[in-house]
């Protein structure tokens, strides 16, 4: 494996740029602490994502999308969104990453006491520290070398050792926290196998360190082996991270999930426990 660290960090510098593909870094996302939307751990109390009676309507079209939707998710937790393909799922996560604005509703973060209480009004969410991983990222991977991908965008000519060594501990980190520390980061993206290729797109996501993690079919056109990695994977990212994830892999992440909803045709949410035949191995 390529050494990281701050000798190494810069041939790399960074910061991330706003235009990376899947990092939402337009002014909407998770981040710090209430007043900036972050949902983070305080010293007293807990956070939580809450989404308040959105609705979603199309510019230039008569038809919402998505119809009054409601939820709420706890810091360092795991939700899962279900439900026929075309009901609004992906649509829902969007709009949590700034990617689109809701024609009605708020999407915020609120802060609550031990006993559960609001702790102050709530903050509107803001995209900077939401990351979103599509479904089959690999398809949109344009770099040279791993390494490349996970510091797309970031700056070259900044000299100062501190910025420059800070960077390198978040790409280090990163890299730790998928398992890619096992690998070259000379190493082609595209020559990785699906499940490392899946931990590529999660590390290029990590290394901007965001509070909320969106995931599209996280594991779709995976063989068996790299579902149960990418799984184990989730389950020690959820530790740390706020994750919500669409998927029709119910069986597989059904250990992980916290809470659950169902997206009906016409992009209807109502929460909903996973179904019996699922929890039960059931086909």
């Amino acid at each position: 494996m390529q050494a990281v660290g701050p000798a190494a960090a810069f041939s790399l510098a960074v910061t991330p740029s706003p235009a990376r593909r899947w990092t939402v870094d337009s002014g909407r996302g998770f981040s710090r602490s209430c007043r900036s939307g972050r949902i983070s751990v305080s010293a007293v109390g807990y956070s939580q994502l809450e989404v308040r009676r959105v609705s979603y309507r199309p510019p230039g079209t008569e038809q919402n999308l998505l119809n009054e939707i409601s939820l709420s998710l706890r810091e360092k937790s795991f939700g899962l969104l279900f439900g026929r393909s075309g009901s609004g799922k992906t649509t829902l996560l969007q709009l949590l990453a700034g990617l689109s604005e809701p024609t009605r509703g708020t999407i915020c973060v609120q802060k609550y006491n031990d006993s559960g209480n609001p702790m102050g009004p709530p903050e509107l969410l803001t995209a900077q520290r939401v990351g979103i991983v599509f479904q089959f990222p690999e398809r949109y991977f344009l770099a040279d070398t791993v390494l490349e991908e996970i510091t797309f965008g970031w700056p070259r000519q900044n000299t100062n050792f501190l910025f420059r060594e800070k960077l390198a501990l978040k790409l280090q980190n990163a890299i730790n926290s998928v398992g890619l520390n096992g690998i070259s980061l000379e190493e082609d993206p595209q020559s990785l196998s699906g499940g490392f290729k899946r931990r590529l797109a999660l590390a290029i996501q990590l290394v901007q360190t965001p509070d909320l993690l969106l995931l599209d079919e996280p594991l779709a056109g995976l063989d068996w082996k790299a579902r149960a990695d990418v799984v184990n994977l989730l389950k020690d990212l959820k530790k740390d991270h706020t994750i919500l994830a669409v998927s029709h892999d119910l069986r597989e992440l059904y250990p992980l999930v916290d809470r659950s909803w169902r997206m009906e045709m016409g992009g209807v949410l109502m929460e909903e426990a996973l179904p019996l035949q699922i929890m039960d191995g059931r086909n």
